[in-house]
């Protein structure tokens, strides 16, 4: 999440009703877009047309970074709403003038573009040579926090079928595979989405 001053940023807000698009693939654009309201999901498509989710944006998230320095940029994703969404969007002359004002704010951007590219170099790599399994189990330990110890309870960033499309499979094989651990007495799957890894060393071995 970025926090950029709002009375230097916001030109537009966007209104999307669930099911409607911010922007698809290959469309040229030069906007930054901040979730203000409601939740965004990101994906691409392959050639065949299967879905992968690359992320969900919820309120302070954004997208569209990689538009910002490039005149001639192109989406290669699509940003569809999942419920009625406010999207405030901040144009290209806008955001490299302000960028060079507020240099925290620079830093922080890069920062998280970095991220985002390691992570989707990571997501490519894992759906290429890792086993289903071992996906699932790297995507939970991803979301253990430092501090929660080694038995944590953890809440799932995005429903089930969501997780089968980040990972690249089908939501009838993650909750195969949610069982086969559970199963296994390595976590115990909890209301609201949230899981109880029993023992984070055992879970992580069992991937391998």
């Amino acid at each position: 999440m970025i926090i950029i001053p709002i009375d230097i940023v916001i030109q537009l807000i966007h209104k999307l009703v669930k099911g409607e698009f911010l922007f698809r693939s290959q469309e040229k654009d030069d906007a930054l877009y901040i979730v203000n309201r409601g939740k965004v999901r990101i994906y691409r498509l392959s050639n065949s047309g299967k879905e992968q989710l690359v992320r969900i944006l919820n309120p302070g998230d954004f997208t569209g970074e990689w538009t910002l320095f490039n005149p001639d940029a192109v989406h290669e994703e699509y940003a569809e709403a999942t419920r009625d969404t406010s999207v405030c969007m901040i144009q290209q002359h806008d955001v490299q003038e302000f960028l060079k004002e507020y240099h925290a704010i620079s830093l922080k951007l890069l920062g998280e573009m970095s991220q985002r590219l390691e992570s989707s170099g990571r997501q490519t790599a894992q759906v290429a040579v890792e086993s289903v399994i071992t996906r699932l189990v790297l995507f939970l330990a991803e979301n253990v926090e430092p501090e929660m110890g080694n038995s944590p309870t953890i809440t799932l960033p995005m429903a089930k079928k969501d997780i089968a499309s980040y990972l690249g499979t089908t939501p009838e094989t993650i909750s195969r595979k949610f069982g086969e651990l559970e199963d296994e007495g390595l976590i115990q799957q909890l209301s609201g989405k949230r899981i109880k890894i029993q023992d984070l060393d055992d879970l992580l071995l069992y991937s391998e």
